[in-house]
């Protein structure tokens, strides 16, 4: 007994120099070594590690596609690939079937092409590209183009000559004689009449193509031994670029834990482990194996680290940092390389040549012109200290990093360094709307912009709300919609931008809960001060809009004399008596019929978004269809009947409110 006690004593002093002495081994054994020798081998992590996707010259694809001899649960839902002849892989994306010329795993980027339109630009049916938003977002390397069929001789007329030779295709729709098709980008539909002309062809289809594509098409324009329609097949064979990063999550975490991501029975995520799967990551197999012996050893080898760290190294280690850089660092890592690009405090110095030219100064920090490496100018936003443990901060790079549309405004970098803070956006060159409906001289703005150019403005700010709404895969409620978030770039073309009281919310649903009001005043919708009026959901949005809108057109007729700025009258009951009573509206700068119909129309449908019942306001799509519709198929809507609307300030022609309480 006495020798078998010594033997015990040696044995446990040996242990503890080896754990001492060799703690980089100790460690392997103990928590690599040991527990995988608990583990049971999982038949499912076996084959999805062995069987990855292959078709034709596409091989070694992994999660989360699946299909073609890769079982499901190696995959995800609505990711299945179809190998076509042993040749090319094919993807279902909603009705539409699609090629799939390329799949970048690393940064979640699949290049896809219509297989109605490949190697053929006259099919037998005619849809327009839509993606299930759920899981794709088209990227920010594509354009578009749009393909018009059936288009008379009149059209051909009334186009340019130089730019009928170079765009348009021969192409027999609905067994009609008009053979005549074009094919055109959005910066030749922005140009002026040239969309309505070309939508009074008989069928008009609108597909993604890659910007490169369009270049192509736009530099070798001269036609040539190469027809148009074999130019426009190139382009569409080229394919345009889907981004599936909604994957890219959890399935990080799986990875992290030398997991292999797959879904279950019911097509959600799983972490496929050594041992079994699980519905995070690995980590808790490793724990369960280990025991009460990966307890000891965590024991021993902090005490061993413990004794090796001083006291002034620990303290520094367990720091305590403020709340709010905690969670704005903890998202950054949780976006990795789907954040925008980050920035160090010296960068943005640098690029704003040390703050030398401010642009602007609000609430929430002040603006500064600057200048990338490569010449690009970019405004640099710099934050203020951020409230509500850096919610706002979290709220802009979060919301904007989703979106990808030609009306909100690109978010090219941010910089998190220590309390600075800072966003680069795109520079726009004429500023904000602001400047251009809040003049001291109505008149001035009018010159420069038209009855016309406000109107494509109030449309294009209506396109980038329903992309938000409705065109993410996270549905996106701004809940600062005015004319100062209103960026116009070199073009006129509208941007929406400052997103920092923005809430995301799932695409099928807008119902959201806040605990405070947000907002500025004069343009938030009166549910967001009070739940009697109704739930706070995306047509908080749209009485936002509605009212920009109105102040577009009244604010520029506040030094006009049109309305008393003494009395209680303000421009939307004023305008609202003349369109029920069937006057003439009565504003100044209106010069023709045409003008008179637009500003008509922006009227009514700026009434029908600021009712006071969420529910009878319209949702941004039925907008952009009032907008674009005609004026006769507008009826008036009911009276708006809150109790103290915005009124004329003298000498500012926007307008301002302070809701009833």
């Amino acid at each position: 007994m006495l020798l078998l006690h010594e033997f015990r004593q040696m044995g446990s002093k040996l242990f503890q120099s080896f754990i001492l002495h060799y703690p980089i081994t100790a460690f392997f054994f103990i928590f690599i070594a040991i527990p995988m020798c608990f583990c049971d081998d999982n038949q499912q992590y076996e084959e999805c590690r062995s069987r990855l996707y292959e078709c034709g010259d596409m091989k070694g694809i992994g999660y989360p596609f699946w299909g073609d001899g890769r079982p499901k649960f190696c995959g995800q839902q609505g990711f299945e690939l179809k190998c076509q002849d042993d040749d090319y892989p094919l993807i279902d994306i909603g009705s539409l079937e699609f090629r799939v010329l390329y799949i970048s795993e690393s940064s979640y980027i699949m290049t896809i092409a219509r297989m109605d339109f490949w190697n053929e630009t006259c099919p037998t049916e005619f849809h327009s590209t839509t993606l299930d938003y759920t899981l794709f977002d088209y990227a920010a390397t594509n354009g578009n183009l749009t393909l018009f069929y059936g288009c008379s001789d009149k059209v051909l007329s009334q186009l340019p000559a130089t730019w009928n030779i170079s765009n348009n295709f021969t192409c027999s729709v609905e067994g009609t004689n008009d053979t005549t098709a074009f094919y055109a980008d959005e910066a030749f539909l922005g140009i002026d009449d040239h969309l309505a002309i070309l939508k009074t062809c008989k069928i008009n289809v609108t597909l993604p193509v890659l910007g490169a594509a369009i270049d192509e098409l736009n530099a070798d324009s001269t036609g040539g031994e190469v027809s148009n329609g074999e130019r426009l097949e190139k382009a569409l064979n080229m394919g345009f670029d889907v981004d599936y990063s909604v994957v890219r999550g959890l399935c990080e975490h799986c990875n992290t834990s030398s997991g292999i991501c797959g879904s279950s029975s019911t097509s959600t995520f799983s972490c496929l482990c050594r041992d079994k799967s699980y519905s995070y990551s690995c980590q808790k197999s490793a724990i369960v194996a280990g025991g009460a012996g990966v307890l000891f050893a965590s024991i021993l080898i902090i005490f061993y680290f413990k004794r090796k760290l001083s006291k002034h190294r620990l303290m520094f280690i367990w720091r305590k940092r403020s709340d709010a850089d905690q969670n704005i660092e903890k998202f950054v890592r949780n976006y990795g390389s789907q954040a925008p690009k980050r920035y160090s405090y010296s960068d943005v110095k640098k690029m704003t040549n040390s703050f030398k030219e401010k642009l602007g100064q609000g609430g929430y920090g002040s603006v500064y012109k600057g200048k990338l490496g490569d010449g690009q100018l970019v405004a640099v936003k710099i934050l203020n200290t951020s409230k509500g443990n850096g919610e706002d901060f979290i709220n802009e790079v979060a919301s904007i990093s989703r979106t990808s549309h030609v009306n909100i405004v690109n978010l090219l970098g941010f910089c998190f360094e220590g309390g600075k803070k800072a966003l680069i956006y795109e520079f726009m060159s004429n500023g904000s709307l602001e400047n251009f409906i809040c003049s001291e001289s109505p008149l001035k703005a009018n010159k420069h912009l038209g009855w016309e150019k406000l109107f494509q403005i109030a449309i294009g700010i209506a396109r980038g709300l329903e992309y938000l709404h409705c065109g993410c895969r996270t549905r996106i409620l701004h809940f600062d919609v005015k004319p100062h978030n209103i960026l116009l770039d070199q073009d006129f073309c509208p941007k929406i931008s400052d997103f920092g009281l923005a809430k995301l919310c799932p695409p099928k649903e807008s119902i959201v809960s806040m605990s405070v009001a947000r907002g500025t005043i004069g343009y938030v919708a009166p549910e967001v001060f009070s739940r009697n009026f109704g739930r706070v959901s995306h047509k908080s949005d749209v009485y936002s809009y509605g009212m920009m809108v109105l102040e577009m057109v009244g604010g520029r007729q506040n030094t006009n004399g049109i309305v008393d700025h003494t009395s209680d009258t303000y421009f939307p009951h004023w305008i609202y008596k003349k369109l029920e009573r069937q006057k003439d509206l009565g504003l100044e700068c209106i010069e023709n019929k045409e003008e008179n119909e637009i500003t008509r129309k922006m009227i009514v449908v700026g009434l029908w978004c600021i009712q006071t019942d969420p529910t009878n306001r319209p949702c941004m799509s039925k907008v952009i269809e009032m907008l674009e519709g005609s004026t006769e198929a507008l009826q008036i809507p009911p009276k708006p009947f809150l109790s103290s609307p915005p009124r004329f300030i003298k000498d500012s022609s926007s307008f301002k409110s302070t809701l009833s309480q």
